[in-house]
């Protein structure tokens, strides 16, 4: 948005209203600024009537900007143009823009001047690249990375003190000079959660920091931000349940003077971020909240700090303990040694991006599809009770995209087409990369799901098929996907209730994605597990012992399956609890007994599986 004459960049609200007092107030006169509440957002400020108005510009997970309940654009500067001719719920059309005085260039936010050599220097150190491999690397990665970055820029603030008492904090701030608004920041024994620590009146005052589910940060009943230095940032201008703004920085003693752009030593927030999801009795891991930074350079931490970040140890260390060999930079492309071919990274695919990311695709977003739209090819996939998959191409308004189809036996009772239905309304509501999206339902000859393609198939039959080709830090790497999917599952208040490696579907070696959503269920917004009336043909291999003695489903029971999942795939596809009935499984976890580390699995990456197995 900076070639934008009316973009102001990072300016507060009143400094918005000030520039638009001296335009004129006329109605439909607006501008553009930076949103310091949600990581890439905008703010469109603007008058009608004398009135100031500001609309929040939130920019989706697919890459497009949308205000709140309206229309999805590709930029800023369409979303300002869709405006101009039509209201939408605004107040009134923009009609003047406000532009910058001449030579005034947008205001840099505090993230701004630090993201471009982090996003450089992370690409650089975690794939060893240099030259046009570098940059077509960054350009791949760049949204990913700047959103890994960002949310631990707070560690190279002059005011976080990292993991200090309140004793120590107070020490600090009544250390020289003490005016109102003198203030540090501090990690606090509690995982997850911080403190403001603010000098008014010659007294300290301590402010709890929580993090939600979503990851997002807020002093309690405040407004909530993508990041700690946005909410920093935030409180220098508004004190927002504060006893006084943020004035003056406490600086940490024991950071350089002068922080350095170099990631050589990643920062330290990437230890930690286990924290407890709410299920009586239990303290299973979360899913695994993975940093693509590579940890060799730390000494082993303690497991209760460390565990979520085990995979990582495995997708860069493990290249240098001799699991798989160290990339090569050939044409300008990643390759990997004795591969044969090059690597194709997720980003890279079709199907990383869902495929209405396009606005004017998104216009034809529906449940249900035309028929005459859809082409299905003879050829089964798969098959099952339900019917059969077979694969087809699903022509949309400027591409066609290959589909599964997920075809219901015309014989089946109702209470089966209405089992699918659920499952699609469900998978509908779901866009990420590493879940199988539902484009649509088709009704003709028969119900028909119609969903992503994901070519490699099941993981487990991939992984037994395979397993002289596929090597332990491929494995690791496609478990860390799966948990960024559960991750992103868990944060939209979704139990799967039959994650199983034969749910996870592969698009090629090196990219997972979950699928099979028939037994999910959506939580309510103040619900942390699901109940179950009466068991039914329940996977139980896979289950928490809460699921099948009190049929209780919840986030931490995913935990638990994505543990067994771990299992299937380090053991290359082998059937969990070998020769053991239901009941016999039951007796075994209830003696306090786990299945045995499989063969050649790395003893981290078995612990991991432990710990998700906590009862």
């Amino acid at each position: 948005a900076a070639h934008l004459p009316f973009y102001y960049g990072s300016i507060a609200r009143s400094e918005a209203e000030e520039h638009l007092k001296l335009a004129g107030m006329s109605d439909g006169l607006f501008l553009l600024r930076q949103c310091l509440r949600s990581l890439g957002g905008y703010v469109l400020s603007m008058v009608y009537n004398l009135q100031f108005y500001h609309y929040a510009i939130e920019r989706q997970m697919n890459g497009t900007y949308a205000i709140a309940g309206g229309k999805a654009h590709c930029g800023p500067e369409e979303l300002c143009e869709f405006y101009s001719k039509d209201a939408d719920g605004l107040c009134c059309t923009l009609r003047k823009p406000c532009n910058r005085p001449s030579g005034v260039e947008p205001q840099p936010g505090v993230f701004d001047s630090m993201r471009d050599n982090m996003v450089r220097e992370y690409v650089r150190q975690t794939w060893k690249l240099e030259g046009d491999a570098l940059e077509q690397a960054i350009i791949s990665q760049a949204p990913q990375v700047e959103k890994l970055i960002a949310t631990t820029a707070h560690e190279r603030m002059p005011w976080y003190h990292g993991s200090i008492a309140r004793d120590e904090a107070e020490r600090r701030l009544y250390s020289g000079a003490q005016p109102d608004g003198k203030f540090l920041l501090r990690e606090r024994k509690e995982n997850g959660t911080y403190a403001l620590s603010l000098v008014y009146g010659k007294t300290v005052y301590h402010y709890r920091v929580d993090q939600d589910k979503s990851g997002k940060y807020s002093i309690p009943e405040g407004t909530k931000f993508d990041t700690l230095w946005q909410l920093v940032e935030y409180l220098k201008l508004k004190p927002d349940g504060l006893i006084f703004y943020l004035r003056e920085t406490c600086p940490n003693p024991n950071m350089p003077a002068r922080y350095h752009s170099s990631l050589s030593c990643p920062p330290q927030g990437f230890l930690k971020g286990i924290t407890s999801w709410g299920s009586v009795g239990l303290q299973r891991l979360p899913v695994p909240l993975l940093s693509f930074f590579k940890l060799k350079q730390f000494p082993l931490a303690p497991l209760s700090t460390l565990s979520p970040f085990l995979f990582q140890r495995h997708l860069g260390p493990l290249n240098a303990d001799g699991y798989t060999p160290e990339p090569v930079v050939t044409n300008n492309c990643i390759s990997w040694e004795g591969a044969g071919k090059s690597r194709l990274l997720p980003m890279d695919t079709s199907v990383y991006e869902s495929p209405y990311s396009d606005p004017e695709e998104l216009k034809d977003k529906k449940l249900f599809l035309k028929r005459d739209h859809l082409m299905i090819d003879e050829v089964e996939l798969g098959a099952g009770n339900f019917g059969c998959v077979k694969k087809g191409v699903y022509k949309m308004r400027k591409k066609q995209i290959d589909v599964a189809i997920k075809v219901l036996k015309s014989n089946n009772e109702k209470t089966v087409k209405d089992e699918m239905m659920k499952e699609a309304q469900i998978m509908h509501q779901l866009d990420n990369p590493y879940i199988v999206r539902m484009i649509g339902v088709c009704e003709a000859e028969s119900l028909m799901l119609v969903m992503e393609m994901a070519s490699g198939g099941p993981l487990n039959k991939f992984l037994s098929s395979r397993k002289d080709e596929i090597t332990m830090s491929n494995i690791v790497e496609l478990m860390h996907q799966v948990s960024m999917g559960m991750k992103y599952l868990e944060e939209k208040n979704f139990v799967h209730r039959d994650l199983a490696a034969r749910n996870v579907l592969l698009v090629n070696q090196h990219y997972a994605k979950i699928s099979d959503f028939g037994l999910s269920k959506a939580l309510g917004a103040d619900d942390s597990y699901y109940k179950a009336r009466t068991a039914g043909k329940w996977p139980l291999k896979w289950y928490a012992p809460e699921c099948i003695l009190y049929h209780k489903f919840s986030s931490k029971s995913d935990v638990w399956s994505y543990g067994v999942t771990m299992w299937e795939a380090f053991s290359y596809g082998q059937k969990p609890y070998k020769k053991m009935k239901g009941p016999e499984v039951i007796s075994f976890i209830e003696q306090g007994k786990r299945m045995d580390c499989p063969t050649d699995c790395p003893a981290e990456m078995y612990t991991l599986m432990q710990q998700c197995w906590t009862y």
